[in-house]
């Protein structure tokens, strides 16, 4: 007989959340009937695969964590997936099965909640095979910020916090491409979401006591925005942090080598370091090239940048003199006297009402973020959703409201 009192997990929509108790019912009247299912040490053929999928896709949520290399390569390769349901523990060998697109499925349905531990990598290896990343996810280090804990805490450490088991670190930076996997690299990949179904369960509880389920949906909402997941050319330069440095004309140029790098890498599959190194653009960029044999006296650009890619790379610069010259990185925003004196009352506010809830004042608001509103920009995360309603709209109105909010120069 199954007398459980249910109750809606965090990270479902508004929609999936509605049906999550019949589900959850249907879920275990199941398990009463079902038979064990054990699966292979290691998911290396089809049918095996299409038998674990059979039993994951009805499932209201899984645990799921992936093993990838991405140290030669632009794109990580991915080399293994975990996932776990309350009966189920299975590794699948994506470098030996000729496709997982029956995994896939199951992991991009809609219906099925997908519990990750710092999701954010994971994600994006997903975002390289299919475009966009999974939805819906809970991810258990952004709920575990949201309960009290560490806003960084990682798994190992919330694995022993919460079931009290301590995880070995032998394969931390273990080579996931060797076959046959080592048995105790396979235990540890099984370990990684083995115990993340138990970190769920009390984490989603939490937050349900808390009154906290909402925030954690508009933070797993945010973070899989495929917009973070899109790799354009033209928006490369953004990664270049020394660019605020250069006078418009050569920022104008380095907007163009970022993007030359970035098509580059993508075709060639190849980290954007061994294309070129970030300072090799900045410098490149300063000093516009026009000859090959110019830039091969640019450290980092002579040899195999100027063999392979030097027209490319002239081509790039050219065009980028041919841009009408602008500033595109935003200068470091530095305070005056008086806005100074409102940062720290806002900081002081902000240290108060994380004491109370006793979550990190980081991740309440963090510097970049009360800046913006010191500066009167609406666009950060302290203008919308729980942080406006817990602590925003205080924090606008000692700022003196986004109209009287002075600029940042």
């Amino acid at each position: 007989m199954i007398n459980q009192k249910i109750s809606c997990p965090a990270g479902l929509g508004e929609a999936t959340g509605n049906a999550y108790t019949s589900m959850i019912m249907t879920e275990l009247t199941r398990e009463a009937s079902r038979a064990p299912f054990t699966p292979e040490p290691l998911i290396q053929d089809p049918t095996s695969l299409t038998k674990l999928c059979e039993q994951l896709r009805d499932r209201p949520w899984i645990a799921l964590d992936t093993e990838f290399m991405r140290t030669r390569t632009y794109s990580a390769r991915l080399c293994l997936v975990q996932v776990a349901t309350p009966d189920v523990i299975a590794c699948v060998d994506t470098l030996v099965l000729p496709d997982i697109e029956p995994l896939l499925d199951v992991i991009y349905s809609p219906g099925v909640l997908k519990v990750i531990h710092s999701a954010r990598q994971d994600l994006e290896v997903f975002a390289d095979i299919r475009g966009v990343p999974p939805v819906p996810v809970f991810d258990t280090q952004l709920a575990a910020s949201l309960c009290g804990y560490d806003d960084q805490i990682g798994y190992g450490a919330l694995v022993e916090s919460v079931t009290g088991h301590k995880l070995p670190k032998l394969h931390t930076r273990a080579d996931w491409e060797t076959r046959p996997l080592p048995p105790e690299q396979l235990h540890y990949a099984e370990d990684d979401v083995r115990y993340l179904r138990d970190v769920y369960q009390s984490l989603a509880q939490k937050l349900e006591t808390l009154g906290r389920t909402a925030w954690l949906t508009e933070e797993c909402a945010m973070l899989t925005d495929p917009g973070l997941y899109r790799n354009d050319p033209r928006d490369a330069f953004r990664r270049l942090r020394q660019g605020h440095t250069l006078p418009p004309a050569a920022q104008t140029v380095l907007r163009e080598l970022a993007a030359w790098r970035e098509r580059t890498a993508q075709l060639s599959n190849l980290p954007r370091g061994w294309v070129a190194s970030d300072a090799a653009l900045v410098e490149t960029a300063l000093a516009a090239p026009q000859t090959i044999e110019e830039l091969g006296h640019i450290n980092g650009m002579g040899g195999a940048q100027s063999r392979k890619w030097g027209g490319e790379i002239l081509e790039a610069i050219r065009h980028g003199q041919a841009e009408k010259a602008e500033r595109l990185w935003d200068e470091p925003r530095r305070l005056d006297r008086h806005q100074q004196a409102v940062y720290e009352r806002l900081q002081a506010r902000v240290q108060t009402i994380a004491a109370e809830m006793k979550i990190s004042p980081t991740l309440l608001a963090p510097r970049r973020e009360l800046l913006k509103l010191i500066a009167g920009d609406l666009s950060g995360t302290l203008a919308r959703g729980w942080r406006r309603a817990l602590i925003g709209e205080e924090l606008l109105r000692l700022c003196g409201g986004p109209a009287g909010s002075a600029s940042a120069s």
